[in-house]
């Protein structure tokens, strides 16, 4: 720390697959961090990858096989030097083909991180995914003398295994080997949810070195509209259309298809409109499932400077989520669902993180539970009153624990160890 006791600063090296212009997700979040830190007197490099997610396709303007160097502005207007690393970008992901996209990232950064090396951070930050890069990440603050951070969004491997993407059991021993020597290494270790830092208890990381570091919500910036929003009128949607929205990811771990059959069970009941937004490597799939479905309509994902709007399309917010992934992953959605001050139905069981928050905001339904799902969309789609409670309880939650400022203020209180 010896550059920070001299000049009055910190250097923070960021190391992550996803970055901004990401929208949703690792990437958004990441940025967001980045930005803030900028803002608050810090010296911020990042080592990323050109912008693919949630597409699965490099977004326009990029190339998946080549470096770029560029310079990111925060909102304040300090620089931030970003480099961009080539990797693969599998069209349809399945688990071996996810191993070797996050093992290319992993390689080709390798260079990139070790010459940040003479830039002396003082810490190298990375962020899971992907844990292939751990390696890279602690040698490069090995030989900087700088601290050494995880970051955990997603336990990677461990919802590979629950999902059955990975199924050949000496690769699986292989990657927990690996990744209980990548926990081990690191002077700290950080990740979203309470439920996961207890998962990381149980892989043997020292509560002396865990930290809870939540994803954020701007609660200025998303907040309940008195009025309904112009999503209304644009697509034409009736007002006593009752909305059950979903936004985000449509991968295999958000088990989405419950909300197909909930739809289709759900055809006689015309009051009730689902609208899917969102892309993802399940979406083709899903919606030649719900073809001939008239209360579905798919849209993609919409611009984030009317990420308010939006959220406040929906009367009821959807987060259906798979039994095998419910604390290996905490949905970067739900911050922004809370603070549009809307009820929320999850497919979660009560001892989990998601039906902890959503246990006082919303209601639970088993996950896989098809037949609850369509019980508890009915009854509170007839409840307005409900709807309203439920929904200023789940604000109030987003603007005392997951406030933007608040959160990332707790973190840099821990940035000095």
């Amino acid at each position: 720390m010896f550059l920070t006791i001299l000049y009055g600063f910190m250097r923070i090296l960021l190391y992550g697959i996803n970055f901004l212009p990401e929208l949703i997700g690792t990437g958004k979040y990441t940025g967001e961090m980045a930005s803030w830190l900028a803002d608050h007197g810090y010296e911020v490099r990042v080592v990323t990858a050109p912008p693919y997610y949630p597409d699965w396709h490099v977004h326009a303007g990029y190339l998946a096989w080549r470096y770029y160097k560029e310079d990111f502005l925060s909102p304040q207007g300090n620089k931030i030097k970003v480099w961009r690393c080539p990797l693969w970008v599998p069209r349809s992901p399945s688990g071996i083909k996810r191993l070797i996209h996050l093992a290319s990232f992993m390689f080709t950064s390798i260079t990139i991180m070790f010459s940040q090396i003479f830039w002396q951070p003082n810490i190298v930050f990375l962020v899971a995914p992907t844990l292939f890069c751990a390696p890279v990440a602690w040698v490069t603050a090995k030989f900087s003398r700088a601290k050494a951070w995880l970051h955990i969004q997603d336990f990677e491997l461990d919802a590979a295994v629950g999902l059955k993407l990975l199924q050949y059991n000496g690769l699986r021993k292989a990657a927990e080997f690996f990744e209980t020597r990548s926990l081990r290494s690191f002077d700290r270790v950080s990740t979203i949810s309470e439920k996961m830092v207890d998962r990381l208890y149980d892989k043997g990381i020292s509560k002396e070195r865990c930290i809870l570091f939540p994803n954020w919500v701007d609660a200025q910036k998303i907040y309940p509209l008195s009025y309904p929003s112009p999503y209304r009128k644009e697509l034409n949607i009736s007002p006593d259309k009752i909305i059950m929205l979903y936004s985000g990811t449509m991968g295999e771990k958000q088990g989405l298809e419950i909300l197909i059959e909930a739809a289709c069970k759900l055809q006689n009941y015309p009051e009730i409109l689902f609208i899917l937004a969102g892309t993802g490597s399940a979406r083709s799939r899903l919606e030649k499932q719900s073809k001939g479905l008239l209360n579905i309509l798919w849209l993609p994902l919409q611009p984030t400077e009317r990420l308010n709007d939006w959220l406040n399309l929906a009367d009821i917010h959807i987060l259906p989520q798979q039994a095998d992934a419910a604390d290996l992953v905490m949905p970067s959605k739900l911050t922004g669902m809370l603070a549009s001050g809307r009820p929320i139905i999850a497919t979660a069981l009560s001892e989990t993180q998601v039906g902890k928050v959503v246990s006082f905001c919303g209601k639970l339904v088993a996950p896989g539970d098809t037949k609850g799902l369509i019980t508890t969309i009915q009854k509170l789609a007839k409840d307005p009153q409900l709807q309203l409670k439920l929904g200023s309880t789940a604000r109030d939650y987003a603007v005392n624990y997951l406030g933007y400022e608040q959160v990332l203020v707790n973190l840099e209180k821990n940035l000095s160890f």
